[in-house]
């Protein structure tokens, strides 16, 4: 990783509602509608964390129709052997994470 890489990997990671995202990920996809129903917070922010993990390559996007969903980028998970344990340790412990496991549900498609 260059140093800009690593700089932004640091910024993304530097913020709570980030982690959040990231322990959710690390359970399974979600989309923009379900981080905004979680989190409480407006569209606008979620796409502004969003756009910090991209840019930081911790997260991808996939489109399906009208819809986007991320998921972890696990390969970059791969070169931080200790950060897939930390953020395990925050689905355990974070009430917000923990509460959004049991509760979400997945955002439908048109005509499911």
């Amino acid at each position: 990783m260059t140093t800009e890489e690593t700089s932004a990997l640091f910024k993304a990671l530097g913020d709570q509602t980030r982690l959040r995202i990231l322990a959710l990920l690390s359970l399974r996809e979600h989309c923009n509608c379900e981080l905004v129903s979680i989190f409480g917070i407006s569209q606008p922010a979620v796409s502004r964390h969003i756009a910090r993990l991209k840019e930081s390559r911790l997260i991808h996007e996939r489109r399906q129709g009208q819809w986007v969903y991320y998921s972890l980028n696990r390969a970059l998970w791969e070169q931080l052997p200790s950060f897939p344990h930390m953020v395990e340790d925050l689905v355990a412990h974070d009430p917000l994470v923990r509460h959004a496991k049991t509760t979400v549900a997945q955002c439908s498609l048109p005509g499911e």
